[in-house]
């Protein structure tokens, strides 16, 4: 979530409001459980990201102070799991930490997020080592998912600055395997804008890494969530979830805006989507809400509309 300067201006939304139908602003202030969704079956498990807590510490993201409340908030909501930000597992005695609210809670610890400049060879052999520690860590409290996000030039990169991205994502999935752990791409808007140049080049330097879209990001990106997953869903292990207005302002609960979901629902039923799932608060403006009932009427949205 971090690094894109909330990337929701006017200019932006226009970009991609033919994504955006007033069909889908209907379908979303229906009320979901009035929908016809007999097609949805699969349980797909549902976690928190928790760039909510982390937006109130910058520049660091460090919300390791109110971490029990994480917890105790997602474990309130229904949600199965928490999905970590690499600037937690940085810090020394974060195992233990982790280990005791997984415990207390009762609720694991499924990945974590991880947000480098792999563009930059200048970088490789700093990313590399620490990027060892965080998968070690995240190991070692039971995470299986890192979904990894390679650094945004400003720029649209070169072939040369894409070359350098597959090789250390090449060696980044070699330390994955190594630790159990299932490396996927996540996506902001850059990897997405200019006819998913980033994106496509990567894909082609690494066929073998796996997609973690965030559905959002490709909306602010210009790109159809629908049209992603019917393209590239064989590939998707994971997602997250989060939901805007028709101004382009982040909503407080996914179902309040106008990202057509069941449409999403849909989609990923008709590929057997298998993978797993995240929500990802983001807040534009102070909420108005506890964060905890946020989450929760997020988590029962979901389930109302994709079933899970």
């Amino acid at each position: 979530m971090r690094n894109e300067n909330g990337n929701s201006s006017r200019r932006t939304f226009i970009k991609l409001s033919s994504t955006l139908s007033v069909g889908a602003l209907l379908s979303n202030l229906a009320n979901a459980s009035s929908l016809d969704l007999s097609y949805l079956s699969q349980k797909v498990p549902l976690y928190g990201h928790l760039w909510v807590y982390a937006s109130r510490y910058p520049p660091n993201w460090d919300c390791t102070p109110i971490l029990p409340e994480v917890f105790g908030d997602l474990k309130y909501a229904g949600l199965e799991g928490v999905e970590l930000m690499e600037i937690i597992l940085r810090n020394d005695g974060s195992v233990s930490r982790l280990k005791e609210l997984i415990q207390q809670h009762s609720l694991p610890v499924v990945g974590t997020s991880y947000n480098a400049n792999m563009w930059m060879r200048s970088k490789h052999t700093e990313i590399l080592e620490d990027i060892e520690l965080i998968i070690e860590r995240l190991h070692a409290v039971g995470g299986s998912m890192l979904g990894i996000t390679v650094g945004d030039a400003r720029h649209k990169k070169t072939e040369d600055e894409l070359d350098a991205q597959g090789e250390i994502l090449k060696k980044i999935i070699v330390v994955c395997k190594k630790n159990k752990v299932q490396p996927n791409l996540h996506n902001h808007t850059f990897e997405v804008v200019d006819n998913l140049h980033d994106l496509k080049g990567t894909i082609a330097r690494v066929p073998e890494l796996a997609l973690g879209p965030d559905l959002n990001w490709l909306v602010r990106g210009g790109v159809d969530p629908v049209w992603f997953i019917k393209t590239f869903g064989h590939k998707m292990v994971f997602m997250h979830i989060r939901d805007q207005d028709a101004s382009g302002k982040w909503t407080e609960a996914v179902g309040e805006g106008v990202i057509d979901f069941p449409a999403i629902a849909k989609a990923l039923k008709e590929i057997n989507y298998q993978g797993k799932a995240a929500i990802e608060l983001a807040l534009d403006k102070p909420a108005i809400n506890p964060i905890r009932e946020d989450w929760k009427i997020s988590r029962e949205y979901v389930r109302k509309v994709f079933r899970w």
